[in-house]
């Protein structure tokens, strides 16, 4: 460890390896509001925040356990409902009348086509304004889940008990993987349903 009398201690979380304050202070001078997603291996959550000198303010903000209610029945880590989390904190949103954000990652370095991006086409194709590579975004067969539908076919057909472990959950509630692109274009049409033409809608 570096020691002397010019020595500086880093800040507590920059130490702990959670606060790019290089990164958070440019985020933070372009005074516009931050869209932060963030994973687990089982849900996918997305805020809107904005950055006061009290500190950091939620102006929106979105889980995939929510998607319960639109009729969401698969896992709440893929890329399909990172999407439509994406979509939903987007929708609601434009209905407060945010019109743009830009993405804050943390320390990640996403690659193209992750859930990360998956949630920042969701909140685009809501009509929310950020700054991105198109490339790096994943396509229309990967955001429905029609890759995660095919593997679950081929599993059911070449190995029935592979695919029982694998699907457990999905099966449990009736939601084979076969059906997982329907679902997700009712859950998003259910989405817009819910929330199109409003305004001021709570967040």
């Amino acid at each position: 460890m570096a020691t002397g009398p010019t020595y500086r201690v880093m800040f507590r979380r920059r130490r702990e390896g959670r606060t790019n304050f290089h990164r958070r202070r440019k985020l933070i001078l372009s005074r516009v509001p931050r869209f932060v997603p963030r994973g687990s291996l089982r849900n996918m959550s997305v805020q809107i925040v904005e950055s006061k000198p009290i500190g950091d303010y939620v102006l929106a903000s979105a889980n995939s356990k929510e998607l319960r209610k639109f009729g969401w029945l698969g896992s709440g880590g893929n890329i399909p409902s990172a999407y439509l989390v994406g979509f939903l904190i987007g929708s609601r949103a434009k209905s407060s009348g945010l019109k743009q954000a830009i993405l804050d990652v943390g320390l990640l370095t996403p690659s193209k086509g992750t859930r990360i991006l998956a949630s920042l086409k969701g909140a685009l194709d809501a009509g929310l304004e950020i700054a991105h590579d198109e490339k790096a975004l994943p396509d229309a067969d990967r955001i429905s889940g029609k890759h995660i539908a095919n593997y679950g076919a081929s599993l059911s057909q070449n190995t029935p008990d592979l695919y029982s472990r694998s699907f457990s959950r999905n099966l449990a509630n009736r939601w084979p993987p076969e059906q997982i692109p329907n679902g997700f274009e009712k859950v998003k049409k259910e989405i817009q349903r819910n929330l199109a033409g409003e305004t001021n809608v709570p967040i």
